[in-house]
């Protein structure tokens, strides 16, 4: 991994996230000179004190994993989620009859997704990138602008200096500044919803499942991982959350249990409280002259179906395997003609995949009589065409429509 200075490379990505730093991997890998800029300290990002989140890697997203040389890095550290179970219910009465149940038998015995800590994979790109000879890194420090030229875009950082790109892409997060430089809107609402993440240990095993009740202030997520241990994401009503992110570890045990059930038997917090509020956004278009958007700078959508990290990898994959096609040919990757061909990959299944998530999570987070019947019919029917389910299950895990060479588990 070089160090900086005015310089020139092939791709220049403002956002050294997990979106960010996977895709600058694989252009690197693949012989592009490219410069990642990152905002935060390498070294703060590993930090459970940091984000104690996990993310759901599905078997297209692990396969990228894989042909980039992460997953060994953090195979260990992975739990598979074996099982997904799906209800419907309230606070008090707990979960209703009516249950989904996803069995990764029924899709050949592999496991439905692998639940990783953040910190994890962010340790196992940076491990990664000190075997990158073409990939640099500038952390912390924030691209403040960037300006097209005749045949290049210039990128100017926080400490003044200048970098030159054939392409500029911004996976910058969905608050994006560069996004909003280059002018490119978005559409999208705040819901009345914020997330509440915590880790919390328990008594029994969970045996690699998933839970997933949906309540009337929204989903509540039981999600597996090493150990005794799993990863509560509440979705909760935002005049509500705060008071109960302020209360005390035994207290929030009990709601948890309430919600949950004693199934587990004894459970208690592990380490700090997160909680972000909730929104859907989505870019008018993920390209511009030499420019283009990836990850949650292009599209975010509610954690109701847990995919927001594996919609930005299959951004990154198809992204990287426009632009390195483009360089193997001798064409300008960072020309319309290229970039079109991105944007027409991604951002209509990015926005049918947002508009879906959106409509689930207004179907279910209400009580309303008439829709709660509706809901848990609509369970059980599903549950019971084991073809449909396999197709939900095809779709989550990353194998529907054109699926880049990456999430194929092969190199670009």
């Amino acid at each position: 991994m070089k160090s900086a200075e005015n310089r020139r490379a092939d791709v220049v990505i403002a956002g050294g996230g997990m979106v960010g730093l996977t895709l600058g991997l694989a252009l690197a890998r693949a012989g592009l000179e490219t410069i990642v800029v990152d905002g935060f300290d390498p070294g703060l990002v590993l930090d459970a004190k940091f984000d104690g989140r996990v993310s759901s890697f599905a078997p297209a997203s692990r396969r990228v994993l894989m042909a980039l040389g992460l997953w060994p890095h953090v195979e260990d550290v992975a739990q598979p989620v074996l099982d997904i179970i799906v209800g419907d219910g309230s606070v008090k009465g707990g979960a209703s009859a009516a249950l989904l149940h996803f069995d990764h038998r029924e899709m050949g015995d592999q496991p439905l997704a692998h639940m990783i800590e953040n910190r994890h994979f962010r340790m196992a790109l940076q491990r990664e990138l000190g075997q990158a000879p073409l990939l640099t890194l500038i952390a912390p420090q924030r691209v403040t602008a960037a300006t097209l030229g005749r045949s290049s875009m210039e990128v100017v950082l926080g400490d003044g200096q200048r970098l030159g790109a054939g392409l500029c892409i911004a996976a910058d997060g969905r608050e994006s500044p560069l996004r909003e430089a280059m002018g490119i809107k978005t559409t999208g609402w705040a819901y009345a919803q914020t997330g509440i993440v915590a880790t919390i240990a328990h008594e029994r095993p969970h045996e690699g499942v998933a839970h997933e009740l949906f309540l009337p202030s929204g989903p509540f997520a039981i999600l597996p991982m090493t150990g005794h241990r799993s990863s509560i994401v509440w979705t909760e009503r935002s005049d509500q959350a705060p008071a109960f992110v302020g209360l005390n570890d035994e207290d929030f045990a009990r709601e948890v249990r309430q919600r949950f059930g004693d199934q587990w038997g004894a459970i208690k917090v592990e380490g700090p409280r997160w909680f972000y509020p909730l929104s859907m956004q989505l870019a008018h278009s993920y390209i511009a002259p030499r420019f283009a958007l990836a990850g949650d700078a292009g599209h975010s959508v509610h954690p109701i179906a847990g995919q927001g990290l594996n919609l930005g990898l299959r951004d990154a994959a198809a992204l990287a395997e426009v632009v390195i096609d483009a360089k193997r040919l001798g064409l300008d990757i960072g020309s319309e003609a290229v970039l079109a061909r991105y944007q027409a990959w991604r951002r209509f299944d990015n926005a049918l995949f947002t508009a879906s998530m959106d409509a689930l999570n207004r179907l279910f987070s209400n009580d309303i009589v008439p829709l709660a019947m509706v809901r848990r019919l609509g369970l059980d029917v599903v549950d019971a065409i084991v073809p449909l389910k396999r197709f939900f299950m095809r779709q989550a895990g990353g194998e529907g429509g054109e699926v880049p060479r990456l999430m194929r588990g092969e190199e670009t």
